[in-house]
């Protein structure tokens, strides 16, 4: 399996369009209060994209902009601008979400070619969006799929990344470690058997580990665990089930993990996901 196909295969997540069509107002999205990322598809027209930091651009041609985390943004346009836009919310629901947006730029802005598959993937997006046709949302979560996997693969050949888990599942020396974890989560990992997986000695293999993932691999692991845990538990499953899926021999070693991370005990992380449907 090739690493790519590894991040995804734990990787769920929800497309859903908010906005289409003749875009002329000014709209703040993202921040601490927000965990979705969100993806926005400029079909024609000029648009004006402002991030957190103050940093601005304006965009006059066919351009996917896309931010995997709850990145504070503006997009603006007034109705001279003429732009024809396509917002859609990403919900990385579970699995590898949390490590996958860590590991990818804040934001990537692409100018769709007709010619290649980001392109043509977009133009299915700015179809489907444009005209609501039965079954519009189920083709646009699968559309939203297939163009995810086309913005991995984009990053991964153009080396955008340069520290986190794409990074490692690039790196001869972890890869198949990283594949490893991503596949068997519940086995008892510990540093030295990390380790011993990537052939190299425990100070070696921690320094390298932290250098490129930016994490140590204990936190790594217990991050990787709970998100697992998050997926399992929005499926109604016991606390205890969930523990042993991913690891944990109680489920009171899955809380006090929960509670490091999260701040929260995972009944207590469930009945709040609740209250904000």
């Amino acid at each position: 399996m090739d690493k790519l196909s590894q991040i995804l295969q734990n990787l769920s997540f929800n497309a859903e369009v908010f906005f289409s069509g003749n875009f002329c107002t000014i709209k703040t999205l993202g921040g601490s209060d927000s965990n979705k990322g969100h993806l926005h598809l400029l079909k024609s027209g000029v648009l004006t994209l402002v991030c957190e930091e103050g940093h601005k651009v304006t965009l006059d041609k066919p351009t996917v902009i896309f931010m995997p985390g709850p990145t504070k943004h503006q997009i603006i346009a007034d109705e001279s601008d003429q732009a024809q836009l396509v917002c859609v919310d990403l919900d990385f629901q579970s699995g590898s979400g949390a490590a996958l947006i860590n590991a990818l730029p804040s934001i990537i802005c692409l100018s769709v070619d007709n010619d290649d598959p980001v392109g043509r993937t977009a133009c299915w997006l700015f179809e489907e969006a444009f005209n609501a046709e039965p079954g519009q949302q189920a083709l646009i979560n699968k559309l939203g799929d297939i163009f995810l996997i086309q913005i991995l693969r984009h990053i991964l050949k153009e080396g955008l990344v340069l520290q986190g888990m794409l990074a490692a599942m690039s790196l001869p020396q972890l890869s198949k470690l990283m594949a490893a974890i991503h596949q068997h989560p519940e086995e008892q990992w510990t540093v030295d058997s990390m380790a011993e997986r990537a052939l190299m000695s425990r100070a070696k293999f921690a320094a390298l580990f932290k250098s490129t993932v930016g994490q140590a691999p204990s936190d790594y692991l217990a991050d990787l665990r709970v998100a697992l845990a998050q997926g399992l538990l929005k499926k109604e499953l016991p606390v205890s089930m969930v523990a042993n899926k991913v690891g944990y021999e109680h489920g009171s070693a899955l809380a006090r993990v929960f509670r490091k991370k999260l701040g929260l005990s995972p009944k207590e992380w469930l009945i709040k996901l609740k209250g904000r449907k």
